[in-house]
């Protein structure tokens, strides 16, 4: 007996994104396969982000259009709790796939056909998504992650009893909750995977310019101590990167000494200590096989 497709519902956090949220609104308006419900929930926008929303939510009843007023002192945890809201509104609903989606990227017509058909033919896989391109400087490059280890939270999607298993995202002071689901995930034995076949163009470039490049780094240097990568796993990292980013050894030697900097000042951790110790069995098989 054939099996029904599979089910979908949809969560979007927003916040000043009129510049490209309506061409993330024509994506996913445009799937073969249409999410049951998608919440798109502005974030204290102050843009025309409210209105481009609404103008769609009046159009598809599939759309359902909130607004939250984000606290000062949540930082990069903001988006997280309006996610929260917006996962509330899935109560009670039936669904297989709950998918977490940015709002300022597109895709081909069948990417939600395709991402539920990878749920359907493997029961393993918990966590999965499209992978990453932006365009820069005239040429398309994809974000250089470990495609069988990571999906990106710009489009990242779980099969609910994953989603369920491992408590959804959870807020973080400096960002990563995405890492740390899929972190969770490979921790309770569901596999997680990137499908580079399945572009998702990202349109928001953040830190263009050389100085808040290096700052970046720096931070995602200060992410990686958090998260409890090993130190020479994290050398090891930061030495492949220096020849393949822009820009070349000062932004590796940025993330670096983010990471060294929150080490000697023993900053705290944002995962559970198990968590820290399986991720870290990770680095060093990838490492040493």
């Amino acid at each position: 007996m054939t099996q029904p497709p599979l089910s979908y519902v949809l969560m979007t956090s927003a916040r000043n994104e009129e510049k490209y949220i309506d061409g993330t609104l024509k994506s996913v308006t445009a799937q073969k396969q249409l999410p049951k419900k998608w919440v798109v929930i502005s974030d204290g926008s102050t843009d025309r982000t409210d209105e481009i929303i609404q103008q769609y939510a009046q159009h598809y009843d599939f759309i359902h259009y909130l607004r939250t007023e984000p606290s000062i002192d949540r930082n990069f945890a903001s988006k997280v709790y309006a996610l929260d809201i917006g996962f509330k509104q899935f109560s009670g609903m039936e669904y297989d796939v709950i998918g977490n989606l940015d709002a300022d990227v597109t895709f081909a017509p069948d990417y939600f056909a395709q991402i539920l058909q990878r749920f359907s033919e493997n029961p393993t896989l918990g966590v999965a998504g499209g992978l990453i391109y932006e365009k820069h400087d005239g040429r398309i490059i994809h974000q250089d992650n470990a495609i069988e280890l990571n999906v990106a939270g710009a489009s990242q999607n779980f099969r609910r009893v994953c989603h369920e298993q491992i408590g959804g995202y959870r807020p973080l002071l400096r960002g990563g909750e995405d890492a740390l689901a899929d972190l969770m995930a490979r921790m309770k034995s569901w596999s997680v995977r990137s499908y580079p076949e399945l572009e998702v163009m990202h349109h928001r470039h953040a830190g263009t310019e050389k100085g808040s490049v290096l700052k970046s780094r720096f931070g995602l240097g200060r992410l990686d101590y958090s998260f409890g990568y090993h130190p020479v796993f994290e050398v090891a990292k930061c030495t492949v990167r220096a020849l393949k980013e822009r820009p070349y050894v000062t932004g590796s030697g940025a993330r670096l000494l983010g990471y060294f900097s929150a080490l000697l000042r023993r900053e705290p951790l944002a995962v559970p200590p198990e968590a820290r110790d399986f991720l870290r069995r990770e680095q060093m098989q990838r490492l040493f096989g």
